[in-house]
């Protein structure tokens, strides 16, 4: 599992590194309660699966759910790791990461609440958006072990 851009082929790194961005902007604009800037990250039709299932389409919706999330709790800051990027044409890639959400106020992160995230992102005119943002809890139900795991991969984040 590579954490880090392919460089053995400069075009494939640079659209990697682009992608591997537009991940982090999805985050920061969480982080950020920015409801308008997570939602422009998604082509205008694009899909976001929240942590709870809710299916949103398009960047209006998309953004509009999000606003009413950030009117309605106070949310935590995401901490994400890139697990890969895969490329299955010249202008679609799978991102795979999983992230861990510190709640507000606190300084750790909630285990109950870590992610597997994954992103389809599509170049749509040379800038890379998002098709599909699925948001899965990373419970592991039965298996405390793989929850400790992840916690403790996302928490070395946080240093």
């Amino acid at each position: 599992m590579s954490t880090q851009p392919d460089q053995s082929h400069p075009a494939r790194a640079a659209d990697e590194r682009e992608v591997r961005a537009l991940y982090q902007q999805l985050l920061s604009s969480w982080n950020e309660r920015n409801a308008h800037a997570f939602a422009a990250l998604f082509s205008e039709d694009g899909h976001s699966i929240g942590f709870d299932g809710s299916a949103i389409s398009g960047q209006a919706e998309i953004e509009s759910h999000i606003r009413q999330i950030f009117s309605d709790h106070q949310t935590g800051t995401y901490v994400g790791k890139i697990r890969d990027v895969r490329f299955l044409g010249a202008d679609i890639a799978l991102l795979r990461a999983v992230c861990g959400m510190i709640p507000p106020g606190q300084a750790d992160l909630n285990p109950a609440v870590n992610t597997i995230q994954t992103v389809v992102a599509v170049r749509h005119d040379q800038t890379w958006r998002v098709e599909l943002f699925q948001n899965t809890p990373a419970q592991f139900h039965g298996r405390p072990d793989l929850v400790r795991q992840l916690t403790d991969e996302l928490r070395e984040l946080l240093t």
